[in-house]
């Protein structure tokens, strides 16, 4: 799902990274210190979970986890998405550093969407965790899906036709990543429920023990 470098118009480009610039600024003010040792590892999934592309066409699919991400995270997801596009485009030029910014655009702003559904309907019980939390990670693909083909389509016409297969092709991604979703939130909520919690919350919690 990564865009790569020179796909997109220079304004696109720009307007990416000022928005994204802004947006993670934004993330890091709202991450707790507590927070950081959850964000790295969310990071680290997200980079290993995204680094496994199959090829589709003209472009290819991989797993994405923004919607896990944002439930798991909140605010800080889309720092944690940032990060691992960063440390992806550095290693291993998986969508270049031109187009980093609508690239954490395209996952990050899924994950945080995601990140206010799941908190606002997870509810308190672990089978509902785990249903809002697979509904959660649906969405999350289905957004993040959904802007690359309007990113792509702001390429001209040549690239019309890939926004399309890439939309197609994320469709069974959509379900894996909901079913995926289910199963780790449902496992946090049975073993270690506070990890679901916002970091305020956590800290409320510790205070009055």
């Amino acid at each position: 799902m990564h865009i790569s470098d020179g796909v997109l118009p220079i304004s696109v480009t720009v307007g990416g990274y000022a928005a994204s610039a802004a947006i993670a600024a934004w993330s890091a003010r709202r991450t707790r210190s507590e927070e950081l040792p959850k964000v790295a590892v969310v990071t680290a999934a997200f980079f290993v979970a995204s680094l496994i592309h199959v090829p589709f066409g003209p472009t290819s699919v991989h797993l994405l986890i923004p919607g896990l991400a944002g439930a798991l995270l909140g605010p800080s997801a889309f720092l944690a998405i940032g990060l691992g596009l960063l440390l992806q485009s550095m290693l291993f030029q998986f969508g270049g550093l031109t187009a980093l910014g609508a690239n954490a655009l395209m996952m990050g702003v899924p994950a945080l969407l995601c990140g206010v559904f799941f908190q606002r309907f997870k509810g308190r019980t672990r089978r509902r965790q785990a249903i809002i939390g697979g509904l959660a990670g649906a969405l999350g693909t289905a957004l993040a899906a959904l802007v690359l083909a309007l990113l792509l389509a702001t390429g001209g016409e040549d690239f019309f036709g890939v926004a399309k297969i890439a939309l197609a092709a994320h469709v069974p991604v959509v379900v894996i990543e909901g079913l995926v979703s289910a199963f780790t939130i449902g496992f946090l909520a049975k073993v270690k429920p506070a990890l679901l919690e916002p970091a305020f919350v956590q800290s409320e919690k510790a205070a009055h023990a």
